[in-house]
């Protein structure tokens, strides 16, 4: 079981990776809003660098799901802390800022928002999920 939900955790995080890495030298979605807006405008416009780091960070979240769930190295209590140290980054990823991101977001009439609301935050909470139970099961 949990071999399996450390492949499924990590493959939705290397493919969240490889988005941001394909964003980072101007790929363009035009379909979907990945930036919370207000009065149609995006609020920042994240530069190449940042989003590298982002696509970085969600690697090695990846990395710490097949390590927390035994497919590669053998699980501790070290990737047990990491895992529970994501899984609030996630969970808080989906309170969120009480403004523009998360399920109590006051600005809720944007793209983004309805996004955030059916795919974003509902992605997080699974995710956050994930990583509790992966740092759990090996404290």
């Amino acid at each position: 079981m949990e071999k399996i939900l450390g492949l499924i955790t990590a493959s939705i995080l290397f493919f969240l990776s490889a988005l941001h890495i394909y964003w980072a030298f101007g790929g363009k979605l035009t379909s979907v809003t990945v930036i919370p807006e207000t009065n149609g405008k995006p609020t920042f416009v994240p530069s190449r660098g940042l989003t590298l780091l982002v696509a970085l960070a969600l690697f090695g979240f990846g990395i710490v799901a097949l390590w927390a769930s035994g497919n590669i190295f053998y699980p501790n209590k070290t990737s047990s802390i990491f895992s529970l140290s994501i899984s609030f980054i996630f969970l808080g990823r989906a309170i969120g800022d009480f403004k523009l991101v998360g399920y109590f977001k006051k600005i809720k009439n944007t793209k983004f928002a309805k996004y955030d609301y059916i795919v974003y935050s509902p992605v997080c909470i699974l995710l956050g999920i994930s990583y509790l139970y992966l740092g759990w099961i090996n404290f």
